[in-house]
């Protein structure tokens, strides 16, 4: 069984769990707060990971992390995660509990990365467009990459949409490099 079956089925349990308790959108922050942590933290990934740290130690490694920042279900639920040893699927299952609570509610999530902070009447635009193109409301996660010469990125539902200063010079530099002028000489 590969990880995203392993981290989809877990996720799936816990939405159904969320879901009896009526707690969905409280587990979703959770959720966030968890693969956000797993994201962030090297040292935590490399204890989870590592064979020869107990179960024991990791318990109360995420027990000291998350006690009290996330509810007493999420608690429950991770603490058993560590101890059916799939601790270093905690962010994977954190990232497929929250695609598969976005589709429940109908939102669909949004990556824009620009080159500058962008302004409030610009990500209303990038919501409506994507709103329009997709029927579903719009979870809106912008980022700012000062690498970048000009111009965004945008994706959502596998659909990517490349307006960089970069890219239109790279195609530019493709097409003019083919030479189409033949002499007549």
């Amino acid at each position: 069984m590969n990880n995203y079956r392993i981290n989809t089925n877990y996720a799936k349990a816990l939405f159904i769990l969320a879901d009896e308790l009526s707690q969905q959108e409280v587990v979703a922050d959770d959720m966030r707060l968890v693969s956000q942590v797993c994201t962030d933290s090297r040292e935590l990934n490399v204890i989870l990971a590592n064979p020869t740290v107990k179960e024991s130690k990791k318990v109360a490694v995420v027990e000291a992390l998350f006690e009290g920042k996330v509810s007493q279900t999420t608690m429950l639920f991770l603490s058993f995660v560590v101890k059916k040893n799939r601790s270093v699927n905690l962010k994977g299952i954190g990232t497929a509990y929250l695609d598969i609570y976005r589709e429940s509610r109908g939102i669909v999530k949004t990556d824009f990365v620009t080159s500058t902070e962008v302004q409030p009447e610009v990500e209303q635009m990038v919501r409506e467009l994507v709103e329009r193109h997709t029927g579903k409301s719009v979870e809106l996660d912008t980022k700012v990459n000062a690498s970048m010469i000009g111009g965004f990125t945008m994706a959502f539902n596998n659909n990517m949409y490349d307006a960089r200063i970069s890219t239109k010079i790279q195609k530019l530099r493709k097409e003019y490099s083919k030479n189409i002028y033949k002499s007549k000489l």
